[in-house]
């Protein structure tokens, strides 16, 4: 016996409405996923990279903060910095040191190992200076005072960039030079004056700015001085390779354009 019209109506009705209950429970689960259920789920879920990035030892103080803060705003990424000279830098990627990214205080470095790395990009620039102890109780004023026999001068050793840049400057302005010592890198040269075991030497503008109540610091005129370039790039053995390839891309970004600014860095 077939229903009366209207009472197969209602029975349409009601079945379509079984159909659609389930598929607006989706709607209603896909709605709180949209509005941060899924946020949360996928923030939990991405990757955490572990970077090593091997950085000139000029970079040593700037680069604590970049790498907070680029922790703080790339939540489950850390950041291990390895700061020493440029060439020891370079020794370390030839031999395969296991690392993800590399910046050194010269392109000439970098370009030493460019079949290990991807393309690089100067993220900052750099001048020298020289540094004195406090108060400058030498009253070294200027390039040629370094070349005093009774004055104890120490720079970095030629094979590293600071020492090429200080080997430049004075072999331009025909100033002989006889150090007491030759360092393995900048920073080594700069903790020699804050000791007191030099009287002055050749570092650049930000080791000098990073300690500003153990050294002074004398100007060494553009038309006399070295440019120090600091080019960024990958490594392409990296095992975090995009990973190591955002992190360089940042460091050409406003944020860490402001804090190399910041630390007296000079643009690229």
């Amino acid at each position: 016996m077939s229903l009366p019209v209207s009472r197969r109506r209602a029975a349409a009705a009601l079945l379509t409405a079984s159909l659609l209950l389930p598929l607006t429970a989706c709607g209603n689960d896909d709605g709180k996923k949209d509005a941060g259920g899924d946020v949360g789920a996928s923030a939990s879920a991405a990757p955490k990279a572990q970077l090593t990035v091997l950085a000139a030892a000029s970079l040593t103080d700037v680069f604590k903060t970049a790498g907070a803060a680029y922790e703080k705003s790339h939540p489950g990424t850390k950041i291990t910095f390895s700061f020493a000279g440029s060439q020891e830098l370079v020794a370390q990627v030839k031999q395969g040191a296991p690392a993800d990214a590399l910046i050194t205080a010269d392109t000439k470095s970098m370009d030493s190992v460019k079949d290990q790395t991807g393309a690089p990009a100067v993220i900052a620039k750099n001048r020298l200076v020289i540094a004195t102890t406090e108060g400058n109780p030498k009253k070294v004023d200027e390039l040629k005072d370094l070349a005093d026999p009774d004055l104890k001068v120490v720079l970095a050793a030629p094979e590293v960039p600071a020492g090429k840049y200080s080997k430049k400057i004075l072999d331009d302005q025909k100033i002989t030079v006889k150090p007491v010592s030759q360092e393995p890198n900048v920073r080594a040269v700069l903790s020699k004056v804050e000791l007191g075991e030099a009287d002055a030497g050749l570092v650049y503008k930000t080791d000098a700015d990073s300690a500003p109540d153990k050294v002074d610091a004398v100007d060494i005129p553009d038309a006399q001085n070295a440019v120090a370039s600091y080019p960024a790039a990958s490594l392409k053995d990296s095992k975090n390779a995009a990973a190591a390839a955002a992190f360089v891309a940042w460091l050409s970004g406003p944020e860490a354009q402001k804090i190399l600014a910041d630390a007296g860095f000079q643009k690229p």
